[in-house]
């Protein structure tokens, strides 16, 4: 059955751009008829924290989405991932890398350096087999980028519209071993029937590499639907620095979820700011062509009730 998500890293509490955001992925999946799914983005054990699994759910769950079990983590997925990338090593359609961010930037800056795809000179993509042993007898850990071909890749996006980028032999795992964003996520939007995948714009210049991901798997992409980001003041990504900028952090203020879900809705042209609604009243009046194309600026100091 097709289904919609939402997918957050547990990192940290979801600020008032995530809210937005899965409020939108929910309305998407929702309207349709479609399943929603939660899954947690956890492959990178530096920064996950345990507690946050149950509190990014609870302030979902405060402003009235709702998902469809079972909860997904991708930690609980890294023995597909592996069996993936080892497939695509074993057909040639990957190859180890050795270079240091550092060796990337230098080559591609180079007068006469090798010709390029957008990020990566392809520095290790014909290394023969005296060359890698060399590499790896020096100490040298390998991470694994996907063959592709030099080109760029047109899509439609159901909120941004026509859009292009460029691919490049991109990372599908580092060389720590941990399974890369741009291979997992399409492995798992495919696993779990993703019609439409709905986040924010920041990530629509990767959306080029994961269709090529796709392609070369052999697995059918889903749709996308980029929604503007939420700004700060100074112009920058909304971050949690920015002051109360959490469920958490308005509840402080005196402010209800429901009233920080009016106000949200109220910024995707859904409903007056100080307007009771739920997220049914939210979904009867869902139109995906009326949702947004401009970025939101928001002041996390000033109050969200009495605008």
């Amino acid at each position: 059955m097709p289904s919609g998500r939402f997918a957050p890293s547990p990192t940290g509490d979801l600020h008032l751009g995530n809210l937005r955001t899965a409020m939108v992925a929910w309305l998407f999946a929702r309207s349709d008829g479609a399943t929603f799914v939660l899954r947690f983005e956890d492959l990178d054990t530096a920064t996950v924290r345990p507690e946050y699994y149950q509190r990014q759910a609870d302030d979902l769950a405060a402003l009235g989405l709702d998902w469809d079990e079972p909860v997904i983590r991708q930690s609980d997925r890294l023995a597909i991932y592996h069996d993936v990338v080892d497939r695509l090593v074993a057909e040639g359609l990957a190859y180890p890398c050795y270079c240091s961010r550092r060796e990337i930037r230098e080559a591609a800056q180079a007068p006469n350096g090798p010709s390029t795809h957008e990020g990566y000179p392809q520095t290790c993509r014909h290394l023969s087999h005296a060359e890698r042993s060399a590499r790896e007898r020096s100490g040298r850990r390998a991470a694994y980028r996907l063959r592709t071909d030099e080109r760029s890749i047109r899509f439609d996006d159901l909120v941004a519209g026509p859009s292009e980028g460029p691919v490049d032999d991109l990372v599908i795992q580092r060389n720590d071993g941990t399974p890369a964003y741009n291979l997992v996520v399409v492995i798992d939007d495919v696993a779990s029937e993703i019609d439409v995948v709905v986040r924010a714009d920041d990530l629509l210049s990767s959306t080029p590499r994961q269709l090529e991901v796709a392609r070369v798997l052999g697995l059918p992409p889903p749709r996308y639907a980029h929604v503007p980001l939420v700004l700060s003041p100074s112009g920058d990504r909304l971050a949690k620095r920015d002051g109360a900028v959490t469920l958490a952090d308005r509840g402080a203020l005196g402010e209800t979820p429901a009233q920080v879900r009016s106000f949200l809705a109220s910024t995707l042209g859904l409903c007056e700011p100080d307007e009771p609604v739920t997220m049914a009243d939210l979904l009867a009046r869902f139109d995906p062509a009326g949702l947004p194309t401009q970025p939101l600026v928001l002041d996390p100091d000033r109050p969200i009730v009495g605008l």
